[in-house]
C-alpha cells in the first residue's frame, strides 16, 4: 500500500487504533503469486489475517487454504470452499481437528514426527501426508527453524512409516522462516527436498507434492527481492535438480495481506526520558504490533514534514514490554496526531488481544485500487520513518 493524499482521506473518518484492508491488494498479490510458476497452487496460511473478508475475496478468486485449527477449518466450510482447496500444514493437529477435517473430505496433512503419523493414520486412514522439513533460515526476519519440522536424514525413514501405517507419502514441506530475504534459502531447501525425492524412490515411493510453504516478503524498511526473483530462482533450482516436475503448492500469508492493509494509531502522549523522546499510541504490542517484540520493523508515516527526531514509540499499556519501536525518526509530532503504520494487514488482528483493557483495532474493508496506485497524489505533508 502506498502512502498518499487518497489514503489519508479515506482513513479520515474511523476512530483509531484502526486497520485498513484493501480488498483489490490482496486480489492483485493472489494473481502475482499464483502466476509466478508454472502450475503453483496458493494455499493462503489463515493465521495471517482470518478476517470475512479477506477469505471472500480469496476464495472467490480460486485460492485454495491452509488451516491449522478447528474455527480456521469451520471458516472455510462455511464459505463453501471445495476440500480440495483446504490442506492442514500445522505438523501437530488435535484429534477433534482430525476427525472433523476428514468429515468434511479434507484428507491432506502435513507431520514430522511418528506420533503424528500414528494419529493421522488412526482419525484420517489413508490420507495423504507430506513431512515438515526443517530447514536454513538465514537471513529471514522472524525465523521458524526450532519448533517444527525433521532433519532431512530421518524423512525417508518417516515417510516409510507413513507407507506401513497405510497412509499415502505425498511429498515434503519446509518454511525458509517468516519475511525470507535471501532467497537462496529456498533454493537450499529444494535441494534438500530433491535428495528425500530421489532417496524415497528408491524404497519404492513415488512423491508427487512439493511445498515451498511460506516466507515470501513485502516491503518494508529493508531491500526486498521481488516475487518475480525468488519464483526465477525456485524455477532454476527445480529444473536442475528434479527430472520430473512435482506438483508445487505454495503458502503464503503476509505476502498476500501484509501490503494490503494500513494500521492507523493516534499519538496519545509524549514525553522526554533523559535524551529519549518518547511516543506513546494508541495501538501497541498486544492490541496490535506483536510481531514487534522480536524486532519486527514497519514503515511509519506522518502527516507532517519539518525537522527529524528519534523517538522510541510504544504502546498504551502499563506493561514495559509494550514498545515498538525504537531510534525511528520523525517529525515532532502533536498528541492527538495520527500515524500510519504501513504494510500491516499480516498478524495485526490475529494476533492482538485486550491487554489491559485496550482492545484490537477495529477493521474496515475497502475495494479501492487507488489506495495502492502509487500514481496518487502524494499527501502533504508527509514524513517517512527512518531507523538510525
Amino acid at each position: 500500500m502506498i502512502f498518499t493524499k487518497h489514503l489519508v482521506e479515506s482513513c479520515r473518518p474511523y476512530r483509531t487504533p484502526f486497520l485498513l484492508i484493501d480488498k483489490s491488494i490482496v486480489r492483485h498479490k493472489y494473481a502475482a503469486i499464483a502466476g509466478s510458476l508454472d502450475g503453483l497452487e496458493v494455499f493462503y496460511a489463515m493465521k495471517a489475517n482470518p478476517h470475512p473478508e479477506v477469505l471472500r475475496v480469496l476464495a472467490e478468486a480460486g485460492c485454495g487454504f491452509e488451516v491449522s485449527s478447528l474455527p480456521e477449518l469451520e471458516q472455510v466450510v462455511a464459505l463453501g470452499v471445495p476440500a480440495t482447496r483446504v490442506i492442514s500444514s500445522n505438523p501437530v493437529k488435535s484429534p477433534d481437528f482430525l476427525r472433523r477435517a476428514t468429515a468434511v473430505r479434507v484428507d491432506t496433512y502435513a507431520f514430522d514426527s511418528p506420533a503424528e503419523l500414528e494419529k493421522i493414520a488412526s482419525e484420517a486412514p489413508g490420507s495423504k501426508v507430506y513431512i515438515r522439513l526443517a530447514v536454513d533460515n538465514t537471513g529471514s526476519d522472524w525465523p521458524l527453524s526450532k519448533k517444527y519440522g525433521v532433519d532431512s536424514s530421518e524423512a525417508p525413514d518417516l515417510l516409510a512409516y507413513a507407507r506401513d501405517l497405510r497412509l499415502v507419502p505425498y511429498g515434503v514441506t519446509f518454511h525458509v522462516g517468516s519475511q525470507c530475504l535471501n532467497k537462496n534459502n529456498w533454493v537450499n531447501a529444494l535441494f534438500i527436498a530433491s535428495e528425500i525425492w530421489k532417496a524415497s524412490a528408491r524404497r519404492g515411493i513415488k512423491l508427487q507434492m512439493l511445498s515451498l510453504g511460506g516466507g515470501l516478503p513485502i516491503q518494508h524498511t529493508k531491500p526486498t527481492p521481488t516475487i518475480k526473483e525468488i519464483a526465477e530462482a525456485i524455477e532454476t533450482a527445480l529444473r536442475t535438480l528434479f527430472t520430473e516436475r512435482p506438483r508445487l503448492n505454495i503458502e503464503p500469508g503476509r505476502a498476500l495481506v501484509g501490503d494490503a492493509g494500513v494500521l492507523v494509531a493516534t499519538v496519545i502522549g509524549k514525553a522526554q526520558r533523559g535524551l529519549e523522546n518518547w511516543l506513546y499510541l494508541d495501538a501497541g504490542v498486544f492490541n496490535a504490533l506483536m510481531e514487534t517484540i522480536q524486532g519486527f520493523q514497519y514503515e511509519l508515516r506522518t502527516e507532517h514534514t519539518g525537522a527529524l527526531k528519534l523517538f522510541t514509540v510504544a504502546g498504551p499499556s502499563c506493561d514495559s514490554v509494550d514498545v515498538m519501536f525504537q531510534k525511528v525518526l520523525l517529525p515532532d509530532v502533536a498528541v492527538g496526531d495520527r500515524v500510519y503504520i504501513m504494510n500491516a494487514g499480516a498478524y495485526t488482528l490475529s494476533y492482538a488481544s485486550s491487554f489491559n483493557g485496550f482492545s484490537p483495532p477495529e477493521a474496515h474493508v475497502v475495494d479501492d485500487a487507488a489506495t495502492s496506485m502509487a500514481a496518487s497524489q502524494p499527501a502533504k505533508p508527509e514524513a517517512k520513518q527512518r531507523s538510525s
